[in-house]
């Protein structure tokens, strides 16, 4: 006690020392801690956002598929989806298919009706078959749609139809389908979508 007593300031002065030490170390750890779940959180932000831009461009669309397939009924085709997307959606072809009457390497559009006929069989005229013998029939005329025709088109809004409609208004007619890529944001990504769709008269 008595060399406490003579040593009262070093005592203090130690103690002083101690509690600062400690008082500093749960600062950092505090703010470590903080810096930790502020860079969390970012992540998780970044995460969602990048989740939610991917929804954003998934374009999902309805088909309407009939005649000689396994499940014919309606299904959900993702954009760039083709007609053998939507065949094996509907448990493939049946037997007696008459396969050569069906273009399979055609984009599905948004409320596309498809009837697959049967060998002999022709389809009914309210359901025509997608046909890669048939040239230009059932594909949409450039020279000829209207707004609302061609914003039935992949990739194609109001915007980009006007687009269409004025080009053949000041250029003239579309001589050739790959006209199409001289109007400003129709690149070859978006005219291979469409080249199977669309024709010119």
């Amino acid at each position: 006690m008595e060399w406490i007593k003579e040593n009262k300031i070093f005592v203090i002065a130690g103690i002083a020392a101690l509690l600062f030490f400690l008082y500093s170390s749960f600062d950092k750890e505090d703010e470590l801690t903080e810096g930790n779940a502020g860079a969390v959180e970012l992540v998780t932000e970044l995460e969602t956002e990048e989740k939610v831009e991917v929804e954003e461009k998934e374009i999902i669309m309805m088909a309407d598929i009939k005649g000689a397939v396994t499940h014919p009924g309606v299904y959900e085709v993702k954009e760039g989806g083709r007609v053998i997307d939507l065949i094996e959606m509907a448990g493939g072809l049946e037997n007696e298919a008459d396969a050569a009457a069906i273009n399979f390497a055609m984009y599905v559009q948004d409320e596309m009706s498809i009837y697959v006929p049967r060998i002999g069989e022709e389809a009914p005229s309210s359901l025509p078959v997608q046909n890669a013998g048939e040239g230009t029939k059932g594909k949409l005329d450039l020279n000829s749609a209207q707004s609302a025709d061609l914003q039935t088109l992949p990739g194609i809004g109001p915007a980009k139809a006007e687009a269409i409609i004025e080009y053949r208004e000041t250029s003239g007619p579309f001589k050739t389908i790959e006209d199409l890529k001289e109007i400003s944001g129709i690149g070859e990504k978006t005219f291979e979508k469409l080249k199977d769709l669309i024709s010119v008269k």
